[in-house]
């Protein structure tokens, strides 16, 4: 399935499906998980990344695992709305989730979605080893969350 404007989702998710967020790293990729009613996102888990087959192998075990039917890739857009190299890597992670699955895809800008998950770790005084261990999956939640927020 191609990219879908995201007021398409719905109709395109099989019922008791669930979206993956996605806040793709250099290093890694911070996933979050829907719940089947698209309300709320959770934190998932972090991927270290390495070669794609190997990440892919990975993936798609977590498809499966929680019955997963459509995907949000965070998009980090420039301040000033253009793209740059990590719109175009993001961009290239998305040709390779389609062609891994049929799943409907689509983007969501995440310009600040990290630096708003820092400070409200840091507000809740955890430890920088501590804030270092959940970022990436705690603002692919952040995407995710904004994302569903849209669908209602």
């Amino acid at each position: 399935m191609p990219l879908l404007p995201l007021d398409a989702f719905p109709a395109a998710i099989p019922r008791g499906q669930k979206i993956l967020g996605f806040d793709l790293g250099e290093k890694t990729i911070g996933m979050a998980l829907s719940d089947a009613s698209f309300t709320i996102a959770s934190p998932l888990e972090t991927l270290k990344r390495s070669k794609w087959s190997k990440d892919k192998a990975a993936l798609l075990t977590l498809f499966e695992k929680h019955q997963i039917g459509a995907f949000i890739l965070g998009l980090p857009v420039n301040m000033d709305g253009s793209e740059g190299p990590r719109c175009q890597a993001t961009r290239q992670f998305a040709r390779n989730l389609l062609a891994l699955s049929d799943l409907p895809l689509s983007f969501w800008d995440e310009r600040l979605s990290t630096i708003a998950v820092e400070r409200l770790m840091i507000e809740a005084d955890l430890s920088r080893k501590r804030r270092s261990a959940l970022v990436d999956k705690a603002a692919a939640a952040f995407i995710l969350q904004g994302a569903l927020d849209r669908l209602r």
